[in-house]
């Protein structure tokens, strides 16, 4: 007996075709995609699978859809790639230790660009001291998890390393778990060594203060029943 494919995984495997055309082609950002009708003969689907497959791309700004113009390749929206990461199901599931160990990995990876662009711009330092000094002036936990968490998302934009912001909301997930552990005090102080230490282009100190800063969270896990 042969299965039929479900209308949500048809969706899929078009946009993963479509995915696919845009690679290929050596498409960039505002080139034209052919019309939909063409697409849709390409890929041997419906309009209204082809229609589907192009709105779940939309959505992550990878295909841009304007009256008039037709279908073009769009610039990716990574705030909203990381909104949808962060919130993902399969991500409430990751074991407490993985995402401490993903965010040693992101974080220190990142404190190189992160001094070399404080080094050339004095905007990126600024950014992330006045998030801090909000931090230390939050009222309620709830304030200062988010600042918390803005803090150490803006730490990994400010290495300018655009792709990573896929992953840094995972931030999200990890602030969900830990946040009512927040020390805020303890929290500003690491901030500040962090970041004064990329000013003055002392990596090894900040990796240090870093690694120091998020391993912290595993004494919880040897306190939680």
């Amino acid at each position: 007996m042969i299965n039929a494919v479900g209308r949500t995984k048809l969706r899929d495997v078009v946009a993963g075709r479509l995915k696919s055309y845009i690679v290929d082609a050596n498409l960039k950002p505002g080139d034209r995609l052919p019309t939909e009708n063409d697409l849709a003969k390409r890929f041997g689907v419906s309009r209204l699978s082809l229609r589907e497959a192009t709105k779940s791309l939309e959505f992550l700004g990878i295909v841009e859809a304007r009256p008039g113009r037709g279908l073009s390749v769009g610039q990716v929206d990574m705030d909203r790639v990381t909104e949808y990461l962060g919130f993902h199901p399969a991500l409430q599931d990751v074991p407490p230790t993985v995402l401490i160990d993903t965010r040693v990995v992101l974080e220190a990876g990142v404190l190189p660009h992160v001094a070399r662009r404080m080094a050339a711009d004095a905007t990126a330092y600024e950014s992330l001291d006045g998030i801090n000094r909000k931090l230390g002036r939050a009222r309620g936990l709830a304030a200062a998890i988010e600042l918390d968490r803005t803090f150490h998302h803006e730490l990994i934009a400010a290495s300018g390393l655009t792709p990573f912001m896929a992953f840094g909301d995972l931030l999200a997930v990890f602030f969900r778990r830990f946040g009512e552990h927040l020390d805020v005090d303890a929290a500003v102080r690491g901030h500040q060594i962090i970041i004064d230490a990329l000013k003055a282009g002392d990596v090894a100190e900040a990796d240090r203060e870093v690694r120091l800063h998020i391993e912290n969270h595993r004494n919880f896990l040897e306190t939680t029943p």
